[in-house]
């Protein structure tokens, strides 16, 4: 998911897709365990779009904060 794509969701929806990534990685996580993950750089790719989604929600709140 790209950056661009964060900004222009709202605030629930942003929320949604934090749990949805969450939940990715957990099943990611626990299918690398288990010997099933295929491809690994997938983990990466997750953890970033986690990090995106909460950098863009920490910006909301701020901004919010200085309104």
């Amino acid at each position: 998911m790209k950056a661009a794509e964060i900004r222009n969701l709202s605030g629930e929806d942003l929320q949604a897709k934090l749990k949805e990534a969450r939940a990715e990685l957990f099943n990611l996580r626990f299918q690398m365990a288990t010997g099933q993950l295929d491809n690994t750089a997938r983990i990466k790719q997750v953890k970033k779009d986690i990090a995106r989604i909460q950098t863009e929600m920490r910006d909301r709140e701020l901004k919010a904060d200085q309104a």
